[in-house]
Parts: structure tokens; sequence; C-alpha cells
């Protein structure tokens, strides 16, 4: 396994651009190389976001997905390019 993994921040956590094969609950030194385009949210007003995003979160519960909708494997929910 290479000594530098490259990886992707999201939704709060580091993840591995290529899989790796580290045991579980081991530490890691991350170096941030560049940083990426920020780009600031549409919705400025934290009590504004708040509210989207409790909307959004009902709707979801409100639409679950039916019994028979297909069952996705790890490497179609992350797929590569």
């Amino acid at each position: 396994m290479p000594n530098t993994l490259r990886a992707v921040y999201r939704n709060g956590l580091f993840v591995p651009v290529i899989p790796c094969d580290l045991p579980e609950e081991t530490e890691v030194e991350v170096h941030v190389k560049e940083r990426a385009n920020f780009l600031p949210p549409l919705e400025p007003d934290p009590v504004q976001r708040a509210e989207i995003k409790r909307r959004l979160l009902e709707r979801m519960a409100n639409s679950p997905l039916p019994p028979e909708a297909p069952k996705l494997t790890r490497d179609q929910l992350h797929e590569r390019r």
C-alpha cells in the first residue's frame, strides 16, 4: 500500500479516492495540499438554512423508497470516475 492516500472531504469525512486496506481505528495524518474551491451557501442566514434542512428532512421522511426499489451495492453508490 502506498504511503500517500488521496482523499476527498465529503459530508464531514475524508473519503479515500481509492480503497485502502488500513485496519479500523488506524490513526492517520492529513496534509491539505490546496484549498478546494469554496462556494458560500446560497442562503447565508443560518436560521433559514436550518428551516430548509428541516423541510428537506421532513420531505425525505414522508417519501421512503418503495420496498421493490433496486438495492445498490457500495460500489454503485460510490461510483468512481
